[in-house]
């Protein structure tokens, strides 16, 4: 059972799936009944509100319906649950979420298993840098989004969850090669750095705590949490690695910090839409109780 607009519902499902094509699989529809009804909307509401491309995004009027709509959403889902008789079957909620693929690799996932094991909440979770997330939060892509951004998005509620500590490593004979006479822009600028996208400026930020020369070094780039560990155990190149994934490599000796005395310390926060969700609220508390344990306490300021 779902109140929600079909012409909306048609909205939301093709910028969930990214194409008109993958709405229409989700909704059972043709596409061109999926076409028919995003334009009959945009017409309503006299607004161009999806761009026609791969994939789909929303105009900033669109952004302005998906965040008012995924809200919609979520409580609608809710409401309906608390009116259902026992004969029938309330369908899952759906949570969206934005995370960091470093703390979905470590400790996010333990998190997301609770609520779901006790309460059958299911999860859409977006991957993206920690730096970028909240902008699927004022996109309305997401409901909640791990970030570092303790200033809260716009109709969002900001909670500390704690510093995620990051090492810069590489296998010891990398090291010995590369790294002998210490760091310096010489060797900085000369050593196969990982990187794990484009947007990823950790690496960069650790190079200009050593030196502000600017450098060129060869990158490898590898978006993926755990091949970017084993990438620098295999002498690919230097990396950025969160501290909570090296206990064993350092154990086996196969990485090594390239500079014992230095690290990054990256806060994270949760920011999430300031509505009245029950289900919100326990994925909130899930997430700040698994941060307690897996994060660094965030410094007093």
């Amino acid at each position: 059972m779902r109140l929600l607009n079909p012409q909306l519902a048609a909205f939301v499902a093709v910028l969930d799936e990214g194409s008109f094509e993958g709405a229409a699989r989700r909704l059972s529809l043709t596409p061109s009944a999926i076409s028919q009804r995003i334009k009959a909307l945009e017409d309503r509401l006299g607004q161009v509100l999806v761009l026609r491309q791969s994939p789909s995004r929303p105009t900033p009027a669109g952004e302005r319906l998906l965040r008012g709509v995924q809200q919609m959403r979520l409580l609608e889902a809710e409401i309906l649950g608390d009116f259902l008789v026992e004969t029938e079957r309330a369908a899952p909620v759906t949570i969206s979420i934005a995370v960091n693929a470093d703390s979905l690799a470590t400790w996010v996932l333990g998190a997301l298993a609770e609520p779901h094991r006790r309460d059958g909440l299911l999860f859409d979770v977006r991957v993206e840098d920690q730096d970028h997330t909240a902008d699927l939060l004022r996109d309305g892509s997401v409901l909640g989004a791990i970030t570092t951004d303790a200033r809260p998005v716009q109709g969002c509620t900001v909670k500390t969850l704690g510093v995620m500590r990051y090492l810069p490593v590489a296998a010891p004979d990398f090291v010995a090669r590369h790294f002998a006479k210490g760091l310096d822009a010489a060797s900085l600028g000369a050593a196969p750095m990982l990187v794990f996208n484009r947007k990823d400026a950790l690496q960069w930020r650790f190079v200009r705590s050593v030196t502000r020369a600017r450098l060129s070094p060869p990158m490898h780039y590898l978006p993926s949490s755990t091949a970017f560990v084993e990438g620098a155990a295999l002498g690919l190149g230097w990396a950025m690695a969160p501290e909570s994934m090296l206990e064993q490599p350092f154990a086996q000796g196969t990485l090594q910090p390239i500079a014992p005395r230095r690290w990054l310390d990256v806060p994270l926060y949760w920011q999430h839409w300031s509505i009245r969700s029950t289900a919100l609220a326990k994925v909130t508390d899930a997430l700040q109780r698994a941060a307690r344990q897996s994060l660094r306490p965030a410094r007093a300021h």
